[in-house]
């Protein structure tokens, strides 16, 4: 059964960081693109991240470029998100995704 766990969303200040992370199984993990979006109430769907295999070359949407950073760590499984510099606009929850596939989101706060 795939599955993708998210964890380490919090509340944090203006300026400050996190680091989420997806923990993904069910699947061969490292022959998968993964990515992350967010979702705030009321906006739509926005892509946040995402990483490639091989290589890992990675995506950033313009408004986290320079602030975020998307990894992955296939002998865990594991993709991470580190935020910094977060802002009040980056409030949203954010999900991991594989292919359509997504897991049930950890919520980021940044007030």
């Amino acid at each position: 059964q795939v599955q993708l766990v998210e964890s380490g969303g919090g509340s944090v200040q203006a300026g400050g960081s996190l680091r989420i992370s997806c923990l993904a199984s069910g699947f061969n993990f490292s022959s998968y693109r993964m990515a992350w979006f967010r979702q705030a109430p009321g906006k739509e769907r926005e892509g946040v991240a995402a990483i490639h295999t091989g290589v890992g070359t990675t995506y950033y949407t313009d408004s986290v470029k320079g602030r975020f950073t998307i990894s992955r760590d296939n002998a865990k499984n594991t993709v991470y998100l580190q935020m910094n510099s977060l802002k009040t606009e980056d409030t949203a929850m954010y999900y991991c995704l594989k292919g359509t596939l997504r897991g049930q989101g950890t919520q980021v706060t940044v007030s």
